[in-house]
């Protein structure tokens, strides 16, 4: 079939053209969003460091552990260095943005992130201050910050006694080697907020998140875990040591298996548009039946027919699917924008453009392969006759 007469097809029913097109794009479109935020999701596991460890309450995440518990892990065998890891939880500007801060050990920070690198003002300078803080290059970006500026946060889980903000210098400003590290946060120092609350500025228990565990070279992982885990058996409190790895995969799992829901919601609207499709070319076929007829009278082959057909469910699909994946392109800057807290490195990838467009291509295969073999099955006197 010519590219003339199958354009001409296409155009004999515009509006349901249009449709269907707006249909595929729609269910592309969707399908590459949600392919890209599983695989942002997922991103942060695969880069994590297999040197790298996290000490958590086996009670929950939300249960802080004892300070005293720092120098124990310290000498377990396998440990170079423990870092205090303490979410924070606060805004920015009354009522206002959020984003991840979390209070760390300024001297053992560094060293274990080695991915972490400065390219504004210097780590030493956060280090030798009390007040100062480190943002990722993202997150200085959406504001605006300079090294040197002051950032006021709201305490929401440590709020001053006074009612006043943190107020944190800017020292150093980050770029991220791997996605283990997210460019959009803060980090101080802990100290900073240990002294408040010792001082009575804040009235809260001292107490810490969670530890990180850098591990010496040639350290075994599965030891450390079980030798830390069992130092804390019997309390005051029950440790749950995990890989790095383990930790990422479980914030993408807190609120249930996240990527399963996301592509079960993918597949569910490219099942509901495969039958729209499928049922767009099956009007498409019957309609011309007895203009298949006259064809196939003149000399025309089943093939030809079914390839013809074929072909126009393709392109139908392939040109939505293209549309779809532009818009994708299109919107996910803004959408990173807006959701870098919850899904950092959201981005549409080779692999997200790579599914989109080859879910187009099957969908235009099989919608079009039923009603082309119909079509091609056709005997010339009975597709006259069905329209006499």
């Amino acid at each position: 079939m010519s590219p003339r007469l199958i354009l001409k097809n296409l155009l004999a029913h515009p509006l349901r053209s249009i449709l269907t097109l707006g249909s595929v794009a729609l269910a592309v479109f969707l399908v590459c969003m949600l392919q890209a935020v599983v695989t942002a999701l997922s991103s942060a596991t695969s880069a994590a460091s297999s040197q790298r460890l996290w000490v958590q309450s086996a009670v929950s995440l939300f249960v802080d552990l004892p300070l005293s518990y720092e120098s124990k892990i310290a000498g377990v065998a396998g440990v170079e260095t423990v870092c205090k890891f303490q979410w924070f939880g606060g805004e920015y500007r009354d009522g206002g943005s959020f984003f991840a801060q979390f209070g760390v050990d300024a001297d053992t920070f560094g060293p274990a992130y080695p991915e972490l690198d400065v390219v504004d003002g210097s780590y030493d300078a956060f280090a030798g201050r009390r007040d100062g803080c480190l943002v990722g290059q993202a997150l200085a970006d959406q504001y605006g910050w300079k090294v040197g500026q002051t950032v006021p946060i709201i305490g929401r889980i440590f709020p001053r006694v006074d009612g006043s903000a943190w107020d944190f210098v800017i020292q150093g400003i980050y770029r991220a080697k791997t996605t283990a590290v997210d460019e959009r946060t803060l980090y101080f120092h802990f100290d900073y907020l240990r002294e408040a609350i010792e001082q009575g500025a804040v009235r809260m228990e001292p107490g810490v998140g969670v530890y990180l565990v850098d591990l010496r070279d040639g350290a075994e992982p599965t030891a450390v875990m079980s030798a830390i885990d069992a130092l804390f058996e019997n309390g005051p409190q029950r440790v749950q040591t995990t890989t790095e790895a383990e930790f990422a995969r479980q914030f993408v799992t807190m609120l249930g298996s996240v990527p399963v829901l996301l592509r079960s919601i993918g597949g569910a609207v490219l099942f509901a548009i495969f039958f729209a499709i499928l049922n767009t070319m099956l009007m498409a076929a019957r309609e011309r039946t007895r203009d298949l007829g006259v064809l196939k009278a003149l000399g025309f082959t089943d093939r030809w027919v079914f390839v013809g057909l074929t072909v126009e469910s393709l392109l139908l699909c392939v040109l939505g699917g293209a549309i779809g994946i532009a818009v994708a392109f299109v919107l996910s800057l803004g959408v990173a924008k807006a959701i870098a807290s919850f899904v950092p490195g959201f981005e549409i990838a080779g692999e997200s453009v790579a599914l989109g467009m080859g879910l187009s291509i099957a969908l235009g295969l099989v919608a079009g392969c039923v009603p082309a073999w119909n079509a091609s099955r056709l005997k010339p006197v009975a597709a006259l006759r069905a329209e006499d």
